[in-house]
């Protein structure tokens, strides 16, 4: 009762804030996470890829994991499934390769196809790595996955404004920090 006069009287803020420790308390059952099990298993089958992605090119393994959950829909999304792209990369000027077509922020966006998922992991490191607008991250210490999930917001990877927010939650939720190590 009190949570709903609070939020009816608050600004955004407030109903942000309400809507987000609803959404966390709710979490959790009888003291335990409730974690999404096909989350789980798509960061089972994957760690090793992105840790491997993580020692060649120098991204927290949390980082790729969090962001492959998030862009691919834990792999089952659309541009995944179709087009083997975990991580929503459009297709840019400088793109040779396949691509495939679907309605994002515009209509009949083209994205990057890749032949397997581990040729998006992959492409997705060289797209951070060799991108000026990352340029900045490469300097942030390895393990500090919050740097780096607003690094990656500040330099427009994605247009939601609480991209960074939803990264570390994920990464906290599930615990991929432990990769990082």
């Amino acid at each position: 009762m009190i949570l709903l006069l609070l939020v009816g009287a608050g600004g955004c803020g407030t109903t942000k804030r309400a809507s987000r420790q609803k959404q966390s308390a709710e979490s959790y059952k009888g003291g335990k996470k409730n974690l999404n099990s096909v989350r789980l298993e798509y960061i089972a089958k994957y760690k090793e890829l992105a840790i491997r992605q993580m020692k060649k090119y120098k991204i927290p393994a949390s980082i790729i994991l969090a962001q492959a959950c998030l862009e691919s829909a834990d792999g089952r999304s659309t541009l995944a499934t179709k087009a083997n792209n975990h991580f929503g990369i459009k297709c840019h000027s400088s793109w040779k390769g396949k691509t495939y077509r679907k309605d994002d922020d515009r209509r009949n966006e083209c994205f990057r196809k890749y032949p397997t998922i581990e040729d998006s992991y992959k492409d997705h490191s060289e797209f951070l790595k060799n991108g000026k607008r990352y340029s900045k991250l490469f300097s942030l210490p390895l393990r500090d996955y919050r740097k780096w999930a607003k690094g990656l917001k500040e330099a427009g990877y994605a247009t939601d404004p609480h991209y960074a927010e939803v990264l570390i939650k994920i990464i906290e939720d599930y615990q991929l920090y432990r990769y990082d190590k």
